[in-house]
C-alpha cells in the first residue's frame, strides 16, 4: 500500500463552498431547508425537533413554506438564517444556493446534516464507521456488494445514500456497526466535515455538466470523498484521473492509497489474476518480510456467476466494482473469506442489464440505470457485433453522445430514439454511424413513448438479437425516475411479446 500525503487535520471548506458553521449551535439555528422531494422530506421529519426553526422552500411542492423563489424573494428568505440545508437536486447556481452565499449562509448538504448527527453505538462509545463510495458508474452496484460483503462478516450495516435508507435515518440508528454509503457529486459539493474510514473514486467520466458548470468542477466534487480518510483511499488503476484525486486529497496521517485493477495487480492492489480475485494491499502485516510476494485469495469469478452476461461472462466493470467493495470491506478488517461468502450471496441491481423475456429469438434487456454515455457504452460492450436493437435517449445533462456512438457502433443493427428532444442522439448517430438504421419516437405523447419505442425495436430486430434499453440520459423528461423507465420497458415488452 502506498502511503497517501496528508496531515491529521484537514481544511472543512473548500473555495466553493464557503462559510461551514452556523453562527449558533444547530439546536439554536434559524434553518432553511431546500428540496421537499425524497431526501427533503425526510430531512424534514429529523431537522423539525432538532433546530430552532425550520423553513422549507420547493420548486413546485404545495406543502412548502415557500415556492419558485427568485432572486431578490430567495436573499429575503436567507437574510434571517444560520444554515442552509440543501437536497441534491438544487446546483450551486439556484437562487437560493446563491443567496445563501452571498450572505455567507453555511450551506450543507444531507451528508454533511447526517455527519454532524451520528449518534455512538451502545457499548463502544463511537458512531458507526462509513465506507464511502462516488463515481460516474458503477456505485449502486459497488454500495450493494460493500454491504453484502459486511453482512456476510456478521455486521450490522445497511446501504444508504443514493440507495436504500435515508443516509441521516441511518446515522441515528445506534444498532448499525458501519454504513456501506453511496455519494453522489452533488452531495459531496457541499459536504464539509465527513471523513471516511476509507472512500472510493470507481470512474470519472464528463456527467451532470448542467449541475457542475465544467468537466474540472465535476471532477473536483468527486474527490471530495479523500478529504479526511482515516484508512485507505480506493482509486482506479485503469482511470488516471482517480489516482490524482487521490494525490490530491488532504487526508488523515497515515492514509494510503489503494488500486483496483481488473488484471494482476501491484504490491497494495487489489486484482484479478487469472480467474481469482486477490489482495495484495490488506494480506500482511507493513512489517511481515514476505509482504510484496504474496497475496490473499478474495474469491474467484465463479462467486460472481450470477452477475455475468447473456453467454454468462463476467463483465469488466462489475469485476471492477466487486475489487473496489472488497478493498473498502478489507479496509474495514473484514476477513478474506466473507468478501467471498458476500460476493455470492449478491444478486442482479434492478434495472441493470436485467434479461425481461425472450420471444421470436429475441431478447429484451432492460439496462435503465445506464444513465450517461460511460454506463451505455458499458453496457453495449458486453453484446456481439450487430446484434442490438438500441433503445436510448433522454436527459443529456449537458454530455455528448460522439464517443459513444463512434466507439460502439460496431454492435448496433439499429437504434430507436426517445427523448423530450431526440435530435442531440439522432444527429450523433447519423454523423458516427450513417449505417445503422435509425428510428426517432415522436415526444408528442409522453405517455406512449415507451409502447412505441418497444414496438418499432421488434420490428426491426431479427432472431438472436437483443432489444436493450441502455439510455445513455436521466429519465426525468419523459419518466418520473430510471426504475419508472425501465418497469415501463419490462411492462411493455411483457405485454407486445405475449399478444404479437
Amino acid at each position: 500500500m502506498t502511503e497517501v500525503p496528508g496531515t491529521p487535520e484537514a481544511s472543512g471548506a473548500s473555495e466553493a463552498s464557503g462559510t461551514v458553521e452556523p453562527r449558533v449551535p444547530l439546536a439554536e439555528a434559524r434553518v432553511v431547508l431546500a428540496g421537499l422531494g425524497v431526501t427533503g422530506r425526510s430531512l424534514r421529519r429529523v431537522l423539525t425537533s432538532r433546530v430552532a426553526s425550520l423553513v422549507t422552500v420547493d420548486d413546485k411542492a404545495a406543502d412548502a413554506d415557500h415556492s419558485g423563489l427568485d432572486a431578490p424573494a430567495a436573499a429575503a428568505v436567507l437574510a434571517q438564517a444560520d444554515l442552509l440545508v440543501a437536497s441534491p437536486g438544487f446546483a450551486p447556481h439556484h437562487p437560493v444556493i446563491a443567496a445563501a452565499l452571498a450572505a455567507g449562509v453555511p450551506v450543507w448538504s444531507e451528508v454533511e446534516l447526517a455527519w454532524r448527527l451520528r449518534v455512538d453505538r451502545p457499548g463502544s462509545g463511537e458512531p458507526a464507521q462509513w465506507l464511502g463510495i462516488t463515481g460516474s458508474n458503477g456505485k449502486t452496484t459497488t454500495v450493494e456488494m460493500l454491504a453484502a460483503i459486511l453482512r456476510a462478516a456478521g455486521l450490522r450495516t445497511a446501504a444508504v445514500g443514493n440507495v436504500g435508507r435515508s443516509l441521516v435515518e441511518a446515522a441515528l440508528d445506534p444498532t448499525l456497526d458501519v454504513l456501506a454509503v453511496e455519494l453522489s457529486s452533488f452531495q459531496l459539493h457541499f459536504t464539509h466535515t465527513m471523513s471516511l474510514q476509507a472512500g472510493a473514486v470507481l470512474n470519472v467520466s464528463p456527467d451532470h455538466l448542467d449541475w457542475h458548470g465544467s468537466v474540472d468542477a465535476y471532477t473536483r466534487d468527486k474527490g471530495r470523498i479523500y478529504e479526511r480518510v482515516q484508512v485507505a483511499c480506493v482509486y482506479n488503476v485503469a482511470d488516471p484521473t482517480t489516482e490524482g484525486l487521490v494525490r490530491e486529497a488532504d487526508v488523515v496521517e497515515g492514509a494510503r492509497a489503494v488500486g483496483f485493477v481488473a488484471g494482476a495487480p501491484r504490491p497494495g492492489d487489489l486484482g484479478l489474476v487469472d480467474d481469482v480475485l486477490v489482495d495484495r494491499a490488506f494480506h500482511a502485516a507493513d512489517d511481515d518480510p514476505d509482504r510484496r510476494k504474496s497475496a490473499a485469495e478474495l474469491g474467484t469469478l465463479a462467486d460472481l456467476k450470477q452477475l455475468g452476461d447473456l453467454a454468462g461472462v463476467v463483465p469488466t466493470h462489475i469485476v471492477a466494482d466487486a475489487l473496489a467493495a472488497a478493498a473498502l470491506a478489507r479496509a474495514h478488517g473484514v476477513p478474506a473469506g466473507a468478501v467471498r461468502d458476500g460476493l455470492r450471496s449478491f444478486g442482479p441491481s434492478e434495472h441493470r442489464i436485467q434479461r425481461v423475456t425472450t420471444a421470436d429469438d429475441v431478447t429484451y434487456v432492460n439496462d435503465s440505470k445506464a444513465t450517461n454515455a460511460h454506463s451505455a457504452a458499458a453496457s453495449l460492450a458486453g453484446f456481439a457485433h450487430g446484434t442490438v436493437v438500441w433503445i436510448a435517449g433522454g436527459l443529456a445533462k449537458g454530455a455528448t453522445f460522439d464517443e459513444l456512438v463512434s466507439s460502439r457502433a460496431d454492435r448496433m443493427r439499429a437504434a430507436v430514439v426517445i427523448g423530450a428532444d431526440p435530435r442531440p442522439l439522432a444527429d450523433t448517430l447519423a454523423r458516427h454511424a450513417p449505417q445503422v438504421p435509425v428510428v426517432v419516437i415522436d415526444p408528442g405523447d409522453t405517455g406512449t413513448v415507451m409502447r412505441r419505442a418497444v414496438a418499432a425495436a421488434r420490428d426491426l430486430a431479427q432472431p438472436g438479437d437483443t432489444v436493450l434499453l441502455a439510455p445513455a440520459g436521466a429519465s426525468q423528461d419523459q419518466f418520473a425516475s430510471y426504475a419508472r423507465r425501465g418497469e415501463e420497458f419490462a411492462r411493455v415488452v411483457r405485454d407486445l411479446t405475449t399478444t404479437h
